[in-house]
């Protein structure tokens, strides 16, 4: 097994850590398009729009035509809130990370280094209005290299944050993930988070039939 260090983000790990996060978002564009392919409202439009075409026109060649551009363009449609989620993290959070994350006590940024190289990162910054009562931290951005999966790296930086928010006097953790990336949630669960909810952050999730499922970690003494 290959060995890695999870320390705090430098200045000089920008570069590798918003390639690890976009090619970690952007691979799941392929399995949210076959996703897209299998709804009820594509099937229907897959099938209806060049049955409709042949009807009105009595020409199968200009049905085949249609699906042709259809599919494309439903692989744009698949594509885009993937693309759109990792263009508004880059302008926002992500644009100054040190700024972001580590001008706070109350918050951090973290990667997993193998070999010289950044192969992992997780972000958290302190929720801005929790609960009555409670003092919750919100998980960002875990991501492993494709490469590097399978050996513990994201159970590690998810150990790491919850360390953290212990030590700096959390009572939660809560964190955002999709419901394509079943690995994700599947290790959230494992580690103790609890689902609480799920929502289409926008029209374009809601579209391509994808929700956000919320989850959330207590600390037992909290």
């Amino acid at each position: 097994m290959v060995s890695y260090h999870v320390c705090e983000y430098q200045d000089s790990d920008y570069k590798s850590v918003v390639d690890v996060f976009t090619k970690g978002a952007e691979e799941y564009i392929p399995s949210t398009f076959r996703h897209l392919l299998l709804l009820p409202q594509t099937l229907l439009l897959l099938l209806g729009v060049p049955l409709a075409l042949v009807l009105v026109s009595g020409s199968w060649l200009l049905a085949v035509v249609c699906i042709f551009f259809l599919l494309p363009f439903l692989w744009f449609l698949a594509g885009q809130p993937w693309k759109n989620y990792v263009s508004k993290c880059l302008h926002t959070d992500m644009a100054d990370i040190t700024k972001s994350y580590l001008s706070d006590r109350g918050s951090g940024f973290w990667v997993a280094e193998s070999g010289g190289q950044v192969v992992g990162t997780v972000g958290a910054l302190p929720v801005k209005e929790p609960p009555s009562g409670r003092k919750q931290l919100q998980l960002f951005h875990l991501a492993v290299s494709s490469q590097h999966r399978g050996q513990g790296i994201a159970k590690a930086l998810v150990r790491t944050v919850l360390q953290f928010a212990r030590d700096q006097g959390y009572t939660d953790v809560v964190l955002e993930t999709s419901t394509m990336q079943i690995g994700a949630v599947t290790l959230y669960l494992g580690m103790g988070f609890q689902k609480t909810g799920q929502r289409f952050p926008s029209v374009l999730w809601s579209l391509v039939g994808l929700r956000f499922v919320q989850l959330h970690y207590s600390f037992p003494s909290a």
